[in-house]
């Protein structure tokens, strides 16, 4: 059975104050759990303050992207090696604010996907089609040409490391979100094309999270699909108040 993974992504928010007190209110509230993977992705000047406050904690911690190289002049850029230097198991790569803002392709994800393994950091690679796309009708081929595309040269042995994340980009910071149904469509065609790739256990064990505009009040009904193996949370990760229902909300959870 497939343990539920709910991860934060702050994006560019908070200030250090705020950071570390989210922080130790997570810790208090949910460090101990065993039930539920769990993780946030703090920006990057917070990222080794938020690390000490959740050492010890069942909170992980991830980068928010990373450069495919170990080091070099690549100004503004962070490598996985920084990344685990100070404290990080998790590094979110391919989020549709990534394609679609910064431009980033599918060669250069790929890159940062094979080098996060590399590195030994557990990538999640974020997925999802456009208003445009979805209207279209080209939901499947987009998101299969994703996942291809980011996978290439990822063996079967690797992919107990890989997160999915399942972001329709129409539902990210919108207020929309795609229903259970629509959820849960995307989420097995994923599963059935890893298993096309790589086999039944292997997509039978891999973990399928949905994002946008995840809320405590329609988590539940998001989570209890087969295929939806919990969320990768954006606004609703700042406050605790709103971030632990959604952990709460994660089938089999206590």
């Amino acid at each position: 059975m497939r343990k539920p993974f709910v991860a934060g992504n702050w994006k560019m928010n908070m200030d250090l104050a705020s950071s570390l007190a989210l922080a130790r209110e997570l810790k208090g509230r949910v460090g101990e759990r065993a039930d539920v993977t769990l993780a946030v992705c703090p920006p990057f000047c917070y990222l080794k303050a938020v690390a000490d406050v959740l050492a010890g904690s069942a909170v992980a911690v991830g980068g928010q992207n990373m450069y495919p190289e170990p080091k070099g002049a690549f100004t503004g850029e962070l490598s996985a090696e920084m990344l685990l230097d100070v404290g990080c198991t998790y590094v979110i790569l391919g989020h549709s604010e990534r394609r679609h803002v910064m431009g980033e392709g599918d060669e250069l994800i790929n890159a940062k996907v094979l080098r996060a393994l590399q590195a030994g950091l557990k990538p999640i690679l974020c997925v999802g089609e456009t208003i445009e796309q979805r209207k279209a009708d080209r939901t499947g081929e987009v998101v299969t040409g994703q996942v291809r595309a980011a996978l290439g040269g990822v063996s079967a042995d690797q992919m107990a490391r890989i997160t999915i994340a399942y972001e329709p980009v129409w539902a990210i910071g919108t207020g929309l979100n795609a229903t259970p149904q629509q959820a849960q469509e995307v989420h097995a065609m994923i599963r059935s094309l890893l298993a096309d790739i790589h086999g039944r256990a292997v997509a039978d064990l891999l973990v399928i999270q949905y994002g946008g505009s995840v809320k405590p009040d329609n988590a539940a009904d998001l989570m209890t699909m087969p295929d939806v193996d919990g969320a990768l949370v954006g606004g609703a990760s700042l406050k605790a108040n709103a971030f632990v229902p959604i952990i709460d909300a994660c089938p089999g959870a206590a």
